[in-house]
């Protein structure tokens, strides 16, 4: 099997435990935040409540209960997709990620594809341009980009945005824009900071890859730059960018919350910004739980993508849990034994290995 049934398990296990300790985590740290929610909603003055009244409304929320039965309380809500109720409107928390979350994820997703096509255009650029002549200046200045967008401020970087290609220019309305017309500039404004880490990892992957010695004697046998490229480059280059694609989902997440309280948009980003101004931690913990799902699940699919694209590690951990090669395979290590020897090679196999083949050999000639 390509996938380990015992990897898969241990893998699962491991996202369930991450996602505990981010519950666990994010509702310490809500409840040490000194002040409370309620408090501040419901005893302005200008609601004109009596003290009684907001006594019965912390009772009926169950803000007066003991640290370990709120703890209790929110984790069986949230396992059951309770997500309790805003301190600010009353709504249920679910309603309001369920509405805020379509605008987000469509925001996540084109901003995720643009940075990728934005990395692997300038990381090709940047390590098969030319690299003598004129134009040699092209490769260094695009080998020089990714530090030049990952210092660039995700909400100057939308402000500029909207300034020269919406003001200026005229390309991109900002006023009553159209569905897709309106997802433009928040695309790039995500997509440009994010690219930058996986740019860098690409470039230095796909150098080490072009140094390698079999892409070397392929290259001297006539093989094209392209067709090494895209045949051997490419697939021995992506690990790593698999690796920093799980990892800067944070950045997505984080940028996506900025982007959208500078363009306004109403998603995720927005409500959360509106949940830290009026201390309304339900809103809060169900942003941190889900954001931390989606990061364990970027994860998770990124290491199942592993063993998928090198046989290398699926050989490793096929070696690591002991079991080396199958007893039906016994016929074959006869007859790499036997051509090793041919040329006088001794191959060290294992006793119990050893055994196997002996056996196996018996077996078949009596």
């Amino acid at each position: 099997m390509i996938l380990d049934t015992r990897y898969l398990l241990l893998r699962l296990g491991q996202a369930v435990l991450v996602l505990l300790l981010a519950f666990t985590a994010a509702f310490v740290l809500l409840s040490l935040i000194p002040g409370d929610g309620l408090t501040a909603r419901f005893a302005d003055p200008a609601l004109g409540l009596s003290s009684e009244q907001i006594t019965q409304i912390r009772e009926a929320t169950g803000a007066d209960e003991s640290w370990f039965s709120r703890y209790l309380l929110s984790l069986t809500g949230f396992l059951t997709g309770d997500f309790g109720y805003s301190v600010q409107t009353g709504a249920a928390v679910s309603t309001i990620i369920a509405a805020a979350l379509p605008s987000t994820a469509v925001l996540a997703v084109s901003g995720f594809l643009t940075a990728l096509v934005l990395a692997v255009a300038i990381a090709v650029a940047a390590t098969y341009g030319p690299a003598t002549g004129p134009f040699a200046w092209v490769r260094r200045a695009l080998d020089s980009v990714p530090s030049l967008f990952i210092s660039v401020p995700v909400f100057w970087l939308g402000i500029l945005l909207i300034q020269v290609f919406s003001f200026q220019f005229g390309f991109v309305s900002v006023v009553s824009p159209g569905p897709a017309e309106a997802l433009v500039l928040p695309t790039l404004t995500v997509a440009v900071p994010l690219s930058a880490p996986i740019t860098q990892v690409l470039i230095r992957s796909i150098t080490e890859v072009q140094a390698s010695g079999f892409v070397k004697v392929t290259t001297a046998k006539g093989a094209s730059e392209m067709w090494m490229l895209v045949h051997t480059v490419a697939r021995n280059a992506v690990l790593p960018g698999l690796t920093i694609i799980g990892l800067v989902f944070g950045e997505l997440v984080a940028g996506a919350v900025v982007t959208e309280t500078v363009f306004g948009r109403n998603g995720i980003g927005l409500i959360t910004a509106q949940a830290v101004t009026h201390r309304d931690n339900p809103i809060l913990l169900a942003v941190v739980v889900i954001a931390t799902f989606g990061y364990v699940i970027i994860n998770l699919a990124v290491d199942l993508l592993y063993p998928v694209i090198d046989v290398r590690l699926r050989t490793q951990r096929t070696t690591a849990s002991g079991k080396g090669l199958k007893n039906s395979d016994a016929s074959t290590r006869s007859a790499l034994t036997a051509t090793a020897a041919s040329v006088g090679v001794d191959l060290d196999w294992t006793d119990d290995t050893a055994a196997e083949t002996s056996t196996e050999t018996k077996a078949t000639n009596p």
